[in-house]
């Protein structure tokens, strides 16, 4: 069965002024500042990166970070935040794979936050994370846990309830990570489809590439 995308074109210019959306993109900024060691060197890549909130929460403790999305709505919001913020060592880039598009580069770090569970095929996703990858580089994967489909309003392009973190660790190391961990990262507390109120956890799940 075909799953219609979502068009996140069109929830672009309203999409910061829900207050748990940019609270949720620092408690992940957070979570990756404490489980490895953010350096001035690195070339970051946020994928699925939206509006940029989690891409702006850590452009200060890198070297560069390029913001990635199949949106074009969202990377126009996010390219008049960098503009305004006068931010030289961020950029945005349009791919979507969907559409053939590929990641390309060398990055030593690899972020994604709430993204993972709108791609239906991820074991080919890893690989080009993999792929673009610099030797020692880490991989870190912020989305949901299992939540039988009850997070979001709308379930349009969604193609994961969430991940048990089991399974998803064998993706990374399926892909070739290693060293991987996972942790609670954040909670988010919202009205299910039924209406009543559920407290959903985000896990932060980190891997390493080999050296080489």
């Amino acid at each position: 069965m075909k799953i219609k995308k979502r068009d996140f074109d069109k929830e672009a210019a309203s999409w910061d002024e829900h207050p748990a959306r940019v609270k949720l993109a620092k408690d992940i900024a957070d979570a990756i500042s404490k489980q490895i060691v953010l350096t001035s060197d690195m070339n970051a890549v946020d994928f699925g990166c939206g509006t940029g909130l989690l891409t702006i929460q850590l452009q200060p403790l890198v070297h560069s970070i390029i913001g990635i999305d199949s949106s074009q709505g969202m990377l126009d919001i996010f390219n008049t935040k960098i503009a305004k913020l006068k931010l030289p060592n961020v950029r945005s880039l349009l791919v979507d794979l969907d559409k053939g598009d590929s990641l390309a580069g060398k990055y030593h770090l690899i972020v994604s936050n709430l993204t993972l569970h709108h791609i239906k095929e991820i074991i080919p996703l890893f690989d080009q994370f993999y792929t673009i990858m610099a030797p020692a580089g880490y991989l870190c994967i912020a989305d949901l846990d299992l939540d039988d489909g009850q997070f979001h309003d709308n379930n349009t392009g969604v193609f994961h309830f969430g991940f048990d973190r089991a399974t998803l660790r064998k993706s990374f190391t399926g892909a070739g990570f290693d060293n991987v961990q996972d942790m609670t990262a954040a909670e988010v507390v919202k009205p299910t489809l039924n209406g009543e109120m559920r407290q959903f956890t985000v896990f932060l799940m980190t891997g390493q590439k080999r050296s080489e």
